[in-house]
């Protein structure tokens, strides 16, 4: 227990009430002998949350949910924010994000969905089902075979090697050859939202395979051979890699025509769509095709990123399964079967 007069000098003479916002939740929520916050700090904010919101009522029978939920929303936020990617998120970071304002929308929002930002359930439970989906043996772990299948096997060979040697970030599992969950978080954030600042980073440095912090023409040939395969065995009309990098260098307006620089796709809103033509075919068919819908409900609503769209979209799909009906006799709006492909 902390008493009142233990409380009121902690507050007034540890000139809390001088600090800005931020400070004050940095200075309660880390460690005291340290500069940086970890995932373990905000343990007891996500506690506290779980207890109170009524949004989350629902969840105190299931502890387990509750707790993956928890974790979930601790790696949204590390994704985001920690842009360092260091696990040590700063005061500095902390300012920049938008956390501080999530956090508030969360403590005056009643329906938790409705707060976009690291603390939608639903959010939640679209990556958890996925996960779930392709982590068949249930061990808590996924390997190559398992990420292949990720989005109807949308994503090639070549990129879930890069995914699996590393390179976008380390895995946490310490499971040789396997991801854990806090890695494939990471995974499908930057798959769904490749156009967000770390989602950029994530695909940049797979496609980088050299590591000098620049896509050249040979590299990214080398992700769109087995693209250029695939549309093949689909009796598709394949697309030329001279044709395709004229395309990018259109879309992008890099500031060397023979290269693409990290800066050079920050600076882009389409860039997301080099990384689909390199190695998702079912987003990059999609692009080509334009679906007018998608294009509508982008300019009805712009303040939605493309993970909110996904995730919105994903969630009613697994809510009609639930349901027990067959999500592919809905509507156009909520499951598009073309975007299928046959692998």
């Amino acid at each position: 227990m902390v008493t009142r007069d233990a409380f009121i000098d902690y507050w007034v003479n540890g000139n809390m009430m001088m600090m800005d916002i931020a400070t004050q939740i940095f200075t309660i929520l880390k460690q005291p002998d340290q500069k940086y916050l970890t995932q373990e700090d905000f343990k007891p904010v996500l506690r506290e949350l779980l207890a109170t919101h009524p949004g989350l009522e629902f969840l105190q029978s299931t502890p387990e949910f509750q707790e993956r939920y928890a974790e979930t929303v601790i790696y949204r936020i590390f994704y985001y924010v920690n842009r360092a990617a260091n696990d040590r998120l700063t005061l500095r970071e902390l300012k920049r994000g938008n956390l501080i304002a999530a956090m508030q929308h969360a403590d005056e929002e009643e329906d938790i969905n409705k707060v976009l930002r690291y603390f939608s359930y639903e959010h939640f439970y679209v990556i958890y089902c996925k996960f779930w989906e392709l982590d068949t043996d249930h061990d808590f772990l996924i390997d190559k075979e398992n990420l292949i299948k990720y989005g109807n096997h949308s994503l090639t060979y070549r990129i879930v090697e890069r995914i699996f040697s590393q390179v976008p970030k380390k895995f946490t599992s310490k499971v040789e050859g396997k991801m854990g969950y806090e890695d494939f978080v990471y995974f499908m954030l930057s798959e769904e939202d490749k156009s967000s600042e770390p989602g950029l980073e994530y695909w940049f440095k797979c496609i980088d395979l050299d590591g000098n912090l620049v896509l050249t023409p040979n590299e990214m040939q080398f992700f769109y051979e087995e693209q250029l395969h695939r549309m093949e065995c689909m009796a598709q009309e394949p697309v030329l890699f001279e044709d395709i990098l004229c395309q990018m260098v259109d879309m992008i307006g890099p500031e060397k025509e023979s290269h693409f620089t990290l800066r050079d796709l920050k600076g882009c809103k389409l860039s997301g769509n080099v990384f689909n033509i390199l190695f998702n075919l079912n987003k990059f068919m999609a692009f080509e095709s334009r679906d007018p819908f998608l294009i509508r409900q982008e300019r009805e609503d712009p303040t939605l990123t493309e993970w909110d769209r996904f995730a919105h979209r994903e969630y009613i799909r697994l809510s009609m399964e639930e349901d027990g009906e067959d999500a592919s006799n809905g509507s156009a709006e909520v499951w598009d079967e073309s975007l299928e492909a046959p692998f």
